[in-house]
């Protein structure tokens, strides 16, 4: 009688990333990590200037940048399921006068605690949809939470867990520095408000999400527009019928993966350095731009790499790949599909046979998907484990905190926008939200199936 073999299921996928990176610090995991203090608590690192730990901590951070002041001790040495349970008990005291956003890319820990959970461009929708809740607990970045501001009501409140969670590719424009550049460009282009006999002014100022409330206080004041990577396309399409070219900042690979997918040639596209005069360009390369790229990037799209698809595809064969647009080109361009972090979530959602995903993105939303989708195999391009260094200094002991605090009468971390700020941002913003991109049609790898 010949034996017959057993073939075990495989084991689920542990979405939290903080429990790889603690096994990877034991030894209890032969994986890498970019930096092992990623395993300590972010309030050890809150009274020190930087991002923290993680893929942006090798990026210089502007001086002022805001910092957070010492979390109680009861909050630092409680266990994760204490922490789990308070704010769990804050949220259902609290009940409909709190709602917590989270972005796709917050730790397991934070994020399963989120009313609503998405990239940056649902999250400022679901903040403008919910005027009841007297608080808004957002679970992202510090440009995340003045978005939240700008959209919500005068009398919500907005709250970031933690204020040293910045982002270094927004800080990467400076309004001083923003300013000046428009102040160049027009010593070259003339009256920026004059439109030419097309009725198209020199040049429509873009923003991505990811900045200052000031850089889009600056856009709408000028005529411009704020996008995400779900609407970045709608976007420049929408500039494109008013303006002769877009200044757009401050991710450059966004904006060049963007417009070079609608045909726009590298040469038209000049990168500005405002550390350089003329951005470092000649007058020449801006009068012939249709796109003028800012020079700043995403340290965490930034660590991918072709080399990376390469050997995913050799160990991998039929795999199927898909980064953020945030990467550099020659990812995109290595890429089976490109596309935003919700763009990502349905595409693997939507594929209906078991399929391999080899991704270019945050890795707790990859660790999460993979968990998720276990009919899938799903992992980082990336195979070291190195999240967001500014997402991961929201940790569920500042959630804790601030909910007890709500519960307690207290609004701790407030966000505010000054009002001659927020009035031409929020102009900016509701340009964005009106130009909505049209339905995603399937992608080649849905009509193959």
């Amino acid at each position: 009688m010949s034996a017959t073999s057993l073939t075990l299921p495989p084991l689920p996928v542990d979405p939290s990333i903080d429990h790889e990176i603690q096994a990877i610090v034991s030894g209890a995991s032969t994986a890498e990590t970019c930096n092992t203090d990623l395993a300590a608590g972010p309030w050890n690192f809150d009274d020190r200037p930087g991002y923290g730990p993680g893929s942006s901590m090798g990026d210089v951070i502007p001086v002022g940048s805001p910092r957070q002041g010492e979390l109680p001790v009861e909050y630092r040495e409680a266990s994760p399921d204490e922490l789990d349970a308070r704010v769990r008990a804050a949220k259902e005291k609290l009940g409909g006068r709190v709602m917590i956003l989270g972005h796709f890319y917050q730790r397991e820990e934070v994020v399963r605690h989120a009313d609503y959970v998405g990239d940056s461009f649902q999250l400022a929708n679901a903040a403008k949809a919910h005027p009841e809740a007297e608080a808004i607990v957002f679970c992202g970045v510090h440009f995340m939470a003045e978005t939240a501001d700008l959209l919500s009501t005068p009398e919500q409140a907005v709250i970031l867990p933690n204020l040293a969670a910045g982002c270094s590719m927004a800080d990467m424009a400076d309004i001083d520095q923003v300013e000046e550049c428009w102040e160049q460009l027009a010593e070259i282009y003339g009256d920026m408000d004059a439109p030419d006999a097309d009725g198209l002014v020199p040049v429509i100022p873009v923003t991505y999400m990811n900045s200052s409330a000031a850089i889009k206080g600056f856009v709408g004041r000028h005529g411009g527009i704020v996008c995400t990577s779900s609407n970045a396309q709608t976007v420049l399409e929408w500039a494109f019928e008013r303006g002769r070219r877009v200044l757009f900042f401050p991710d450059q690979h966004l904006g060049r993966n963007t417009a070079k997918a609608m045909g726009v040639t590298l040469e038209q596209m000049p990168m500005w350095n405002p550390r350089k005069p003329l951005g470092g360009a000649s007058a020449g390369e801006l009068e012939n731009a249709r796109v003028i790229l800012w020079h700043g990037f995403c340290s965490v799209h930034r660590r991918f790499t072709v080399d990376q698809i390469e050997k995913a595809r050799a160990e991998h064969p039929g795999v199927r790949v898909i980064v953020h647009p945030e990467c550099p080109m020659a990812v995109v361009d290595a890429a089976d599909e490109s596309g935003s972090t919700d763009y990502i979530r349905r595409a693997i959602e939507g594929a209906a046979e078991p399929t391999t995903f080899a991704i270019g993105t945050e890795v707790n939303l990859v660790q999460r998907l993979a968990a998720d989708n276990p009919q899938h195999t799903i992992f980082c391009l990336d195979p070291v484990v190195c999240p967001c260094s500014t997402m991961y200094r929201i940790h569920p002991g500042y959630l804790a905190w601030v909910l007890e605090g709500l519960v307690n009468g207290e609004v701790l971390n407030r966000i505010t926008v000054p009002q001659d700020v927020a009035d031409p941002a929020r102009l900016a913003l509701e340009r964005m939200l009106a130009a909505k991109p049209p339905a995603a049609p399937a992608s080649a790898w849905e009509n193959a199936s």
